[in-house]
């Protein structure tokens, strides 16, 4: 179960990001979550995620 609050979810996305995943889309798929709404409570933050860097930034 991901966090529901925003600022750790962000916290908890990007550690897994840089500790165990290749992508948001293996992420999601591994823990079952919906990447669309991830993206959507990080984007409440001004955060936006960076393929590229593999995490998601501000």
């Amino acid at each position: 179960m991901l966090p529901k609050d925003p600022a750790i979810l962000l916290s908890f996305v990007n550690m897994k990001l840089r500790d165990s995943y290749t992508s948001l889309e293996d992420l999601c798929a591994d823990l079952d979550a919906d990447p669309a709404a991830i993206t959507a409570a990080l984007a409440a933050l001004d955060y936006r995620y960076d393929a590229g860097r593999n995490q998601f930034i501000s």
